[in-house]
Protein backbone atom coordinates (compact mmCIF):
# COMPACT_ATOMS: atom_id res chain seq x y z
CA UNK A 1 0.00 0.00 0.00
CA UNK A 2 1.46 3.41 -0.89
CA UNK A 3 2.55 5.57 2.03
CA UNK A 4 0.86 8.97 2.52
CA UNK A 5 4.12 10.67 1.43
CA UNK A 6 4.32 8.87 -1.91
CA UNK A 7 0.59 9.29 -2.47
CA UNK A 8 1.02 13.03 -1.99
CA UNK A 9 3.95 13.12 -4.44
CA UNK A 10 1.99 11.20 -7.03
CA UNK A 11 -0.91 13.58 -6.59
CA UNK A 12 1.33 16.60 -7.10
CA UNK A 13 2.91 15.05 -10.20
CA UNK A 14 -0.51 14.30 -11.69
CA UNK A 15 -1.66 17.85 -10.94
CA UNK A 16 1.41 19.22 -12.71
CA UNK A 17 0.78 17.09 -15.78
CA UNK A 18 -2.84 18.22 -15.90
CA UNK A 19 -1.92 21.88 -15.32
CA UNK A 20 0.71 22.08 -18.06
CA UNK A 21 -1.69 21.68 -21.02
CA UNK A 22 -4.09 24.10 -19.36
CA UNK A 23 -1.30 26.66 -19.02
CA UNK A 24 -0.30 26.17 -22.65
CA UNK A 25 -3.91 26.50 -23.80
CA UNK A 26 -4.30 29.64 -21.73
CA UNK A 27 -1.21 31.16 -23.27
CA UNK A 28 -2.39 30.32 -26.78
CA UNK A 29 -5.78 31.89 -26.08
CA UNK A 30 -4.14 35.16 -25.04
CA UNK A 31 -1.09 35.41 -27.28
CA UNK A 32 -2.69 33.88 -30.39
CA UNK A 33 -6.49 34.17 -30.27
CA UNK A 34 -6.72 33.62 -34.05
CA UNK A 35 -4.69 30.43 -33.95
CA UNK A 36 -1.67 32.18 -35.46
CA UNK A 37 1.01 34.36 -33.88
CA UNK A 38 0.42 37.75 -35.54
CA UNK A 39 3.73 39.62 -35.55
CA UNK A 40 3.58 43.35 -36.28
CA UNK A 41 6.49 44.54 -38.45
CA UNK A 42 7.38 47.85 -40.11
CA UNK A 43 8.74 47.74 -43.65
CA UNK A 44 11.64 49.86 -44.86
CA UNK A 45 14.92 49.41 -46.75
CA UNK A 46 16.71 50.85 -43.70
CA UNK A 47 17.24 47.46 -42.08
CA UNK A 48 18.65 47.29 -38.56
CA UNK A 49 17.35 45.67 -35.40
CA UNK A 50 13.81 47.05 -35.79
CA UNK A 51 12.92 47.55 -39.46
CA UNK A 52 12.01 44.62 -41.71
CA UNK A 53 12.15 44.43 -45.50
CA UNK A 54 9.93 43.01 -48.23
CA UNK A 55 11.52 40.18 -50.22
CA UNK A 56 10.47 37.96 -53.12
CA UNK A 57 9.87 35.16 -50.62
CA UNK A 58 7.97 37.31 -48.11
CA UNK A 59 9.67 39.36 -45.39
CA UNK A 60 13.10 39.51 -43.79
CA UNK A 61 14.41 41.16 -40.64
CA UNK A 62 15.30 40.61 -37.01
CA UNK A 63 11.63 40.79 -35.87
CA UNK A 64 10.69 38.41 -38.71
CA UNK A 65 13.17 35.79 -37.52
CA UNK A 66 12.26 36.23 -33.85
CA UNK A 67 8.54 35.98 -34.62
CA UNK A 68 9.06 32.76 -36.55
CA UNK A 69 11.08 31.23 -33.70
CA UNK A 70 8.53 32.36 -31.10
CA UNK A 71 5.62 30.86 -33.04
CA UNK A 72 7.52 27.58 -33.40
CA UNK A 73 8.10 27.48 -29.65
CA UNK A 74 4.37 27.93 -28.99
CA UNK A 75 3.55 25.39 -31.70
CA UNK A 76 1.46 27.61 -34.00
CA UNK A 77 1.92 29.26 -37.44
CA UNK A 78 3.27 32.80 -37.75
CA UNK A 79 1.53 35.62 -39.62
CA UNK A 80 3.16 39.00 -40.30
CA UNK A 81 1.03 42.13 -40.00
CA UNK A 82 2.68 44.89 -42.02
CA UNK A 83 2.84 48.60 -41.17
CA UNK A 84 4.78 51.55 -42.56
CA UNK A 85 6.31 52.63 -39.26
CA UNK A 86 6.39 52.00 -35.51
CA UNK A 87 3.80 54.74 -34.91
CA UNK A 88 1.22 52.79 -36.89
CA UNK A 89 2.03 49.63 -34.90
CA UNK A 90 1.50 51.62 -31.71
CA UNK A 91 -1.84 53.02 -32.89
CA UNK A 92 -3.05 49.47 -33.62
CA UNK A 93 -2.02 48.11 -30.21
CA UNK A 94 -5.49 48.40 -28.70
CA UNK A 95 -7.41 47.19 -31.76
CA UNK A 96 -6.59 43.51 -31.56
CA UNK A 97 -4.69 43.63 -34.84
CA UNK A 98 -1.45 42.00 -33.67
CA UNK A 99 -0.19 39.78 -30.86
CA UNK A 100 3.51 40.60 -30.46
CA UNK A 101 5.99 43.08 -31.90
CA UNK A 102 9.51 44.39 -31.51
CA UNK A 103 9.85 48.18 -31.63
CA UNK A 104 11.43 51.27 -30.01
CA UNK A 105 10.18 51.95 -26.49
CA UNK A 106 9.36 55.26 -24.83
CA UNK A 107 7.07 56.48 -22.00
CA UNK A 108 4.23 57.38 -24.38
CA UNK A 109 4.17 53.88 -25.84
CA UNK A 110 4.19 52.33 -22.38
CA UNK A 111 0.65 53.70 -21.95
CA UNK A 112 -0.49 51.67 -24.98
CA UNK A 113 1.43 48.39 -24.70
CA UNK A 114 3.58 46.38 -22.31
CA UNK A 115 7.30 45.92 -22.94
CA UNK A 116 9.66 43.07 -22.20
CA UNK A 117 13.48 43.08 -22.27
CA UNK A 118 15.42 45.63 -24.31
CA UNK A 119 17.67 44.06 -26.94
CA UNK A 120 18.98 47.09 -28.82
CA UNK A 121 20.22 50.56 -27.85
CA UNK A 122 20.79 52.94 -30.76
CA UNK A 123 22.17 56.47 -31.02
CA UNK A 124 19.80 58.92 -32.72
CA UNK A 125 21.24 61.83 -34.71
CA UNK A 126 20.71 63.66 -38.00
CA UNK A 127 21.91 63.39 -41.58
CA UNK A 128 22.09 66.67 -43.51
CA UNK A 129 21.60 67.13 -47.23
CA UNK A 130 24.42 67.48 -49.74
CA UNK A 131 25.85 70.99 -49.88
CA UNK A 132 24.51 71.98 -46.47
CA UNK A 133 26.50 74.36 -44.29
CA UNK A 134 25.23 72.55 -41.17
CA UNK A 135 28.09 70.90 -39.26
CA UNK A 136 26.65 70.30 -35.77
CA UNK A 137 23.51 70.57 -33.66
CA UNK A 138 23.96 74.30 -33.06
CA UNK A 139 24.03 75.14 -36.76
CA UNK A 140 21.17 72.73 -37.43
CA UNK A 141 18.82 74.22 -34.86
CA UNK A 142 18.10 77.46 -36.70
CA UNK A 143 14.88 79.07 -37.99
CA UNK A 144 14.08 78.00 -41.53
CA UNK A 145 15.80 74.61 -41.24
CA UNK A 146 13.49 71.71 -42.20
CA UNK A 147 14.06 68.41 -40.39
CA UNK A 148 12.19 65.25 -41.37
CA UNK A 149 11.38 62.26 -39.17
CA UNK A 150 9.23 59.15 -39.48
CA UNK A 151 5.84 60.18 -38.11
CA UNK A 152 4.80 59.35 -34.53
CA UNK A 153 8.05 57.56 -33.68
CA UNK A 154 10.23 57.80 -30.59
CA UNK A 155 12.92 59.46 -32.75
CA UNK A 156 10.49 62.10 -33.99
CA UNK A 157 9.37 62.90 -30.45
CA UNK A 158 13.02 63.13 -29.42
CA UNK A 159 13.84 65.50 -32.31
CA UNK A 160 10.85 67.74 -31.51
CA UNK A 161 12.03 68.00 -27.90
CA UNK A 162 15.64 68.56 -28.93
CA UNK A 163 15.26 71.23 -31.60
CA UNK A 164 13.91 74.59 -30.40
CA UNK A 165 14.16 76.62 -33.62
CA UNK A 166 14.27 74.23 -36.59
CA UNK A 167 10.99 72.79 -37.85
CA UNK A 168 10.45 69.03 -37.45
CA UNK A 169 7.89 67.42 -39.77
CA UNK A 170 6.68 63.83 -39.75
CA UNK A 171 6.33 61.60 -42.82
CA UNK A 172 4.87 58.10 -43.08
CA UNK A 173 7.77 56.26 -44.67
CA UNK A 174 11.54 56.09 -44.77
CA UNK A 175 11.39 55.99 -48.58
CA UNK A 176 9.51 59.29 -48.76
CA UNK A 177 12.05 61.06 -46.58
CA UNK A 178 14.93 59.48 -48.50
CA UNK A 179 13.56 61.09 -51.66
CA UNK A 180 13.08 64.47 -50.02
CA UNK A 181 16.63 64.47 -48.63
CA UNK A 182 18.09 63.39 -51.95
CA UNK A 183 16.26 66.19 -53.80
CA UNK A 184 17.19 68.74 -51.14
CA UNK A 185 13.58 69.48 -50.17
CA UNK A 186 14.40 68.84 -46.50
CA UNK A 187 17.61 69.90 -44.76
CA UNK A 188 18.00 66.92 -42.45
CA UNK A 189 16.57 63.57 -41.39
CA UNK A 190 16.44 62.29 -37.78
CA UNK A 191 17.03 58.56 -37.36
CA UNK A 192 19.42 56.09 -35.73
CA UNK A 193 23.07 56.53 -36.60
CA UNK A 194 23.59 53.06 -38.10
CA UNK A 195 20.73 53.56 -40.55
CA UNK A 196 21.84 57.09 -41.44
CA UNK A 197 25.37 55.86 -42.14
CA UNK A 198 23.90 53.45 -44.71
CA UNK A 199 21.82 56.27 -46.19
CA UNK A 200 24.90 58.48 -46.53
CA UNK A 201 26.49 55.83 -48.73
CA UNK A 202 23.51 56.03 -51.10
CA UNK A 203 23.26 59.84 -51.29
CA UNK A 204 26.67 61.37 -52.10
CA UNK A 205 27.50 64.60 -50.30
CA UNK A 206 25.28 64.02 -47.28
CA UNK A 207 26.80 64.05 -43.80
CA UNK A 208 25.83 62.30 -40.57
CA UNK A 209 26.41 64.61 -37.60
CA UNK A 210 28.79 63.40 -34.89
CA UNK A 211 26.61 64.31 -31.92
CA UNK A 212 23.81 62.18 -30.43
CA UNK A 213 20.52 63.67 -29.23
CA UNK A 214 18.79 60.53 -27.97
CA UNK A 215 19.36 56.91 -27.03
CA UNK A 216 16.61 54.80 -28.61
CA UNK A 217 15.90 51.45 -26.96
CA UNK A 218 14.12 48.63 -28.78
CA UNK A 219 12.23 45.85 -27.03
CA UNK A 220 9.63 43.13 -27.41
CA UNK A 221 6.05 44.27 -26.70
CA UNK A 222 2.51 42.92 -26.32
CA UNK A 223 -0.87 44.66 -25.96
CA UNK A 224 -1.95 45.99 -22.58
CA UNK A 225 -3.38 43.55 -19.99
CA UNK A 226 -1.77 40.54 -21.70
CA UNK A 227 0.15 39.52 -18.60
CA UNK A 228 0.59 35.87 -19.58
CA UNK A 229 1.85 36.91 -23.01
CA UNK A 230 4.30 39.34 -21.41
CA UNK A 231 5.69 36.65 -19.12
CA UNK A 232 6.18 34.32 -22.09
CA UNK A 233 7.84 36.87 -24.42
CA UNK A 234 10.07 38.08 -21.58
CA UNK A 235 11.33 34.54 -21.00
CA UNK A 236 11.68 34.01 -24.77
CA UNK A 237 13.87 37.11 -25.20
CA UNK A 238 16.01 36.35 -22.17
CA UNK A 239 16.67 32.89 -23.58
CA UNK A 240 17.20 34.30 -27.10
CA UNK A 241 20.07 36.42 -25.81
CA UNK A 242 21.77 33.52 -24.02
CA UNK A 243 21.14 30.65 -26.46
CA UNK A 244 22.21 32.46 -29.63
CA UNK A 245 18.76 32.94 -31.22
CA UNK A 246 19.07 36.73 -31.22
CA UNK A 247 22.65 36.61 -32.48
CA UNK A 248 21.55 34.42 -35.41
CA UNK A 249 18.74 36.83 -36.21
CA UNK A 250 21.26 39.68 -36.33
CA UNK A 251 23.72 37.70 -38.43
CA UNK A 252 21.02 36.59 -40.90
CA UNK A 253 19.99 40.20 -41.51
CA UNK A 254 23.25 41.99 -42.26
CA UNK A 255 24.17 42.81 -38.65
CA UNK A 256 27.14 40.49 -38.13
CA UNK A 257 29.28 43.42 -36.99
CA UNK A 258 26.59 44.86 -34.70
CA UNK A 259 26.79 44.02 -31.00
CA UNK A 260 23.65 43.11 -29.07
CA UNK A 261 23.09 46.04 -26.73
CA UNK A 262 20.83 45.65 -23.71
CA UNK A 263 20.03 48.30 -21.13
Amino acid sequence: MPTPFWSACAGLALAAVVAMPALADGLKDQIAPTGKLRVAIAISPAGGAFWSTKTEAGYAGVPVDLGKDMAAQIGIPVEYVVYQNSGQITDAAGKGSWDVTWLPKDPERETKMMFGPIYEVADATYIVKAGSSVTNFATLDQPGIKVAAVNATTTMRGAVAHLKNATVSGYQTYDEIFGLLKSGEVDAFALSRDQLNKMAQKIPGTKVLDETFKKTVTAVAVPLAHQQSLAFVTNFMNEAVTNGTLRRAYDNNGLKDSPIRTE
